[in-house]
């Protein structure tokens, strides 16, 4: 798995914290900790599948553009890293007359297609919208802190 997930998900949590809300990639950025230009990389994809809209030039920036409710993880997962849980090198040799050897990379290959249909599954029980609501609810000491002042 990449980063790009990650940041993605971030980046739309973030959005749909702030409804209505245009927010740059350095804001964005800023949020997640990263670098602006890997923002604005992720938040290309998340443009051309339609899940933020942009606006260039001085108040502009990334707004959601989707209901978080109905924006699965897995749908996420599936646009910017499907397919990446198999690591790219595997054991193994298929020309070797060693059962194992030249078995051994198919059957990895198996496993971690199964693997990530399971955590798509997973991810498909998971929206934009329960990701944020999962992050109100967690107690915070300074924000309860800084609150009370």
């Amino acid at each position: 798995m990449n980063s790009e997930f990650t940041i993605a998900v971030h980046s739309l949590v973030f959005l749909a914290h702030l409804p209505d809300h245009m927010a740059t990639s350095e804001e964005i950025a800023a949020n997640v900790s990263t670098h602006s230009a890997r923002i604005r990389k992720v938040m290309g994809f998340l443009r051309k599948a339609g899940y933020v809209s942009t606006k260039e030039g001085i108040g502009g920036g990334f707004i959601l553009s989707c209901n978080p409710d109905e924006v699965t993880l897995g749908e996420i997962y599936r646009l910017t890293c499907h397919g990446s849980l198999k690591p790219s090198w595997c054991s193994g040799d298929e020309n070797k007359t060693c059962v194992i050897s030249s078995k051994m990379d198919f059957l990895m290959g198996k496993v971690f297609i199964d693997a990530e249909k399971q955590m798509e599954i997973y991810f498909d029980g998971h929206t934009i919208g329960s990701m944020l609501e999962q992050i109100r609810a967690f107690e915070c000491p300074q924000s309860n802190k800084e609150q009370l002042s």
